[in-house]
């Protein structure tokens, strides 16, 4: 299956608009946002818990990292409610659960292997320092890595900025809406740069709090299983 696949190409979804599809296990519905793969898959979607759905055990072979949206995600390592973004490496594991229902955006196969750092951030206490070349935008780092950076920033009310990045770049709109030529984003919805494209935004009335990854697009492999 492939969706998105081409990443020398930009990818603008609202989120809203993409079907939720089942997976194997009931009461988990995934919105695919690109992927390259069946159910092994280097994939970016947004995943839904049902209340007391549940994934069988299993190991992340290419890493996994998540934002928590809304409700609570469960596995044995403890509770993670809304806003909290996690990194399991390769070769962790876990049995996901979620009792209340959740929502997750959910990245897989897209860790290095030597990239053995696993974490839990609560976005919401995550302390933001203002950008000193962009007026307006506070940002805190989350992950720095050799082959990638997450970020997280938030965009006072009508800042406009010029988003680009070397080896690409990709965001989510976790509250507040983000116009680009003409079209504006809200919560949940997601945009791919390539490396050498850019694009103007514009925060809402409101602002913008974004995640953002860099960096990560100049090369792009699947495992072999998913060829």
């Amino acid at each position: 299956m492939e969706i998105n696949a081409d990443f020398t190409k930009p990818a603008f979804v609202q989120t809203d608009t993409v079907e939720w599809l089942p997976s194997p296990m009931v009461g988990v519905d995934r919105r695919m946002l690109d992927r390259i793969g069946g159910e092994v898959a280097r994939a970016t979607s947004i995943v839904r818990y049902a209340k007391g759905s549940a994934f069988p055990e299993h190991t992340h072979g290419g890493g996994e990292e998540f934002i928590v949206l809304d409700g609570v995600f469960q596995d044995e390592h403890g509770d993670y409610p809304a806003g909290t973004y996690i990194r399991n490496p390769v070769g962790t594991a876990h049995i996901p659960r979620s009792d209340p229902g959740c929502t997750i955006f959910v990245k897989l196969w897209q860790f290095e292997p030597e990239d053995q750092e696993q974490i839990a951030i609560n976005l919401n206490t995550v302390e933001l320092e203002p950008d000193a070349l962009r007026p307006g935008v506070r940002h805190a780092s989350l992950a720095r890595r050799d082959y990638e950076s997450v970020v997280l920033e938030e965009w006072d009310a009508e800042t406009a900025c010029r988003l680009s990045a070397e080896d690409g770049l990709e965001l989510l709109v976790l509250s507040g809406e983000l116009t680009h030529d003409g079209v504006t984003y809200t919560a949940t919805d997601w945009i791919r740069l390539p490396d050498g494209h850019s694009a103007e935004c514009v925060a809402g009335e409101t602002g913008v709090r974004l995640w953002i990854k860099r960096g990560h697009l100049g090369t792009i492999t699947a495992p072999a299983q998913m060829q």
